[in-house]
């Protein structure tokens, strides 16, 4: 009863003279940490839940950057190669312009895998008009001629080929020889040069006409190399090809005239 008594009083006391308000100020000063601390767990895992979910979309976002890199990148390299086809065709045209006889344009669609033979397949054939013995060229010089004729095929030999040969001059001083193929792409040798020949490191070595397949003037190697043996009949002369020979996809498909031997 005493300690009811007390507890009434003490009740009646702070609700007259506020008596107790320090210690209600300091008990909820206190129960700030308690919820606090409460409350943590909860906190913690929505935080963690969070970064969770924010590194998740973040690995979306980044794979999705990266595809999209992929396609742009793909895109540019297709943008590239289009623009250097473009770029080698209007390069054609301009050599077209230039070839004094009527040409036709066509396409290298294959190749031979055999690697002693250097030929290719063009997308034009007798129903175009083609024939064997028909001049090849790209917008450099010359790259062989038609060795086979389909109805809408024809198979090229090209000058690197080691069966194929060439009449041509040195464009400085009109010397003459024969240039052959020696199976490799990128050298050919001019035959038969006498050690006291005229010829130099650097010269262009365009068609002769002789023999009336290759129309003159038409440009097929600048010289590489010039070697004088003197016990040797004949200089070393190489040669590298004009033509892109490995590179080229359109060619020219120089046609006779009626001034030509053998010529329609």
């Amino acid at each position: 009863m005493v300690a009811v008594a007390l507890s009434v009083g003490l009740l009646l006391a702070d609700h007259q003279f506020r008596l107790l308000d320090p210690l209600k100020r300091s008990l909820d000063w206190l129960q700030v940490p308690i919820h606090g601390l409460v409350n943590l767990p909860g906190m913690l895992w929505e935080d963690v839940g969070e970064s969770v979910r924010s590194r998740e979309a973040l690995e979306e976002e980044n794979a999705a950057l990266k595809a999209r890199l992929r396609i742009l990148e793909a895109k540019t390299e297709r943008l590239v190669a289009m623009t250097a086809e473009v770029n080698r065709l209007r390069e054609l045209l301009n050599a077209s312009r230039i070839v004094e006889n009527p040409v036709a344009v066509a396409e290298i669609i294959g190749i031979n895998p055999d690697p002693y033979l250097h030929e290719v397949l063009i997308n034009k054939g007798a129903s175009d008009g083609a024939y064997e013995g028909q001049p090849v060229l790209d917008s450099s010089g010359l790259m062989g001629q038609i060795t086979f004729v389909g109805q809408r095929f024809s198979r090229a030999l090209l000058i690197s080929d080691a069966t194929h040969a060439v009449p041509v001059q040195v464009n400085r001083n009109g010397i003459r020889g024969v240039l052959v193929g020696k199976g490799r792409l990128d050298e050919l040798e001019l035959v038969n040069v006498p050690q006291t020949a005229d010829i130099q490191e650097g010269d262009l070595l365009v068609t002769s006409g002789l023999g009336g397949r290759f129309p003159a003037g038409y440009p097929v190697a600048v010289v590489s190399h010039v070697e004088h043996d003197p016990s040797e009949p004949y200089a070393k002369v190489t040669a590298t090809p004009k033509a892109e020979l490995n590179r080229t996809r359109h060619v020219l498909l120089v046609r006779r005239t009626s001034e030509l031997p053998g010529g329609s």
